[in-house]
């Protein structure tokens, strides 16, 4: 009798949206639904071990994403376990299991323009990228952006170098002021930390930092190409507003600073070691930074 009532749970473990009947196998089995039951409640079936396994590994994915990660991020994790009952685990129970245990990731918060445009820019700079925020190589085009951040003591100026290729924030610069001198500082680590092709693109918005004539001689300087898009058109530069969305709705958001110095630890740490090497992108498929140049590097050796 047992072992009809195993074969009648293990349908019902099956993740499949269409499942049989509890009654219709009873029926078949030739046995009673309330017999069925009761051996549900005397003791666990595979379907309650499993999913107390698979709520487990639910739980240390959104720990491991600091309480950013979505359903679809959750299961990304679950899905390298050496596990395969949680390896293959549905999109559906890891968002019934989330529900359960009251696991919901932080909600971004509505975009605001901030961009300025100067009032003597330089001539006209075209947009070399038009949105296509993608790279087959590191170094090649890269995206940056200035954002502040509000701290009990005053503001916090950021500004960042994204590399299109594997969405790494490669260079970055952090400062009490929002003079060309931060953009220029954030360039000059992107050029440390990445090997910047002859004529890579770098586009930013027609803020006045980057208008100004010492941005474009900082530019010079690497042989790098400027680029921008129009001003007040977010997507033009949507790379580098989609990470201060990140930043600020996984960290600014939900942290008091009380100095501009613990601000400036926790973005450091937030860059160099959730975003850049833990944090699952989507647009990676759901790999880190980290893990795309790692591969891209490994390629290029068995090529050579």
């Amino acid at each position: 009798m047992s072992d009809k009532f195993a074969l009648i749970a293990a349908e019902q473990a099956d993740d499949r949206e269409q499942q049989l009947p509890v009654r219709s196998m009873c029926k078949a089995l030739h046995v009673s639904r309330s017999g069925f039951y009761n051996w549900v409640r005397a003791e666990p079936c595979a379907r309650t071990v499993r999913r107390a396994k698979v709520a487990e590994h639910v739980k240390a994915a959104f720990t491991l994403g600091r309480g950013t990660y979505g359903v679809r991020r959750v299961q990304a994790v679950l899905t390298h376990s050496d596990d395969p009952e949680v390896a293959s685990v549905s999109l559906e129970l890891v968002r019934n299991l989330m529900q359960e245990h009251d696991l919901h990731a932080c909600q971004p918060r509505a975009y605001k323009v901030t961009t300025i445009s100067g009032q003597a820019p330089t001539p006209a700079i075209a947009d070399h990228v038009q949105r296509d925020f993608t790279a087959a190589a590191p170094g090649t085009r890269l995206v940056g952006d200035i954002t502040y951040i509000r701290c009990w003591s005053g503001w916090l100026y950021l500004a960042t170098v994204i590399d299109c290729h594997n969405k790494a924030v490669v260079g970055w610069s952090m400062a009490e002021h929002m003079r060309t001198d931060l953009i220029c500082d954030a360039i000059t680590m992107a050029a440390a930390n990445v090997e910047l092709a002859p004529g890579a693109v770098f586009h930013s918005d027609r803020g006045a930092q980057y208008t100004s004539a010492q941005f474009a001689e900082h530019l010079s300087k690497y042989n790098m190409v400027g680029s921008m898009g129009r001003t007040g058109i977010c997507w033009d530069n949507a790379m580098a507003e989609s990470f201060f969305g990140a930043l600020k709705n996984e960290l600014i958001y939900r942290t008091a600073f009380p100095t501009q110095e613990s601000a400036r630890r926790a973005i450091a740490e937030y860059i160099e070691v959730f975003y850049n090497r833990i944090r699952l992108h989507s647009g990676l498929d759901y790999r880190t930074p980290h893990e795309v140049v790692t591969e891209y590097q490994q390629r290029q050796l068995i090529a050579a």
